[in-house]
């Protein structure tokens, strides 16, 4: 029997990593961790104020995603975080080696409509810019899949399922 993943749903904001992360989690049948609710308060009022958060923001955060996923090592588990910068995914491969990444991908213009129309997210429209600015695509050296995300969000978790199956063609995530 595989062990299954932990598998960290990323890219920048509006590409629908809190849809997406529990209806892959769901499908694969694992835990779901909401990547936002390991922002420290300071880093959710900055980032509500219309603020980017820089790298000394971010660092607290992906180390408690990382600890997340080391105790899901084995386990499995899908969690959401943006994870724009290689250096990013580096700490959280650091504390949890064998995660994966499904990079949520999208025009921008489709991502910036989808924002504009979601209603209760501290991530305003305005830091849209800043997200792309940082992003850093996974490299081939990378564990992990593009997965594009026009589409309902059912065609999105078939892609991505079907993405992780054929980058681990052993595993169990069949409906």
């Amino acid at each position: 029997m595989r062990t299954p993943h932990v598998v960290v749903v990323m890219g920048v904001a509006g590409t629908g990593k809190t849809t997406i992360g529990p209806l892959l989690a769901a499908r694969l049948g694992v835990p779901y961790a909401e990547g936002d609710d390991f922002h420290p308060p300071a880093n959710i009022a900055k980032m509500s104020a219309g603020t980017p958060l820089d790298d000394a923001d971010r660092w607290p955060w992906l180390d408690a995603i990382g600890a997340w996923a080391h105790e899901r090592s084995g386990l499995g588990g899908v969690v959401s975080s943006s994870a724009l910068k290689r250096s990013y995914r580096d700490r959280l491969r650091a504390a949890a080696p064998g995660i994966v990444f499904v990079h949520l991908t999208g025009d921008r213009e489709l991502i910036e409509d989808r924002m504009a129309h979601r209603q209760g997210h501290f991530m305003p429209t305005a830091l849209l810019d800043s997200q792309f600015a940082t992003l850093q695509p996974l490299q081939a050296d990378e564990a992990g899949v593009a997965v594009d995300v026009s589409g309902t969000p059912e065609d999105i978790t078939a892609r991505a399922v079907a993405a992780l199956d054929a980058l681990d063609p052993t595993s169990p995530s069949a409906p």
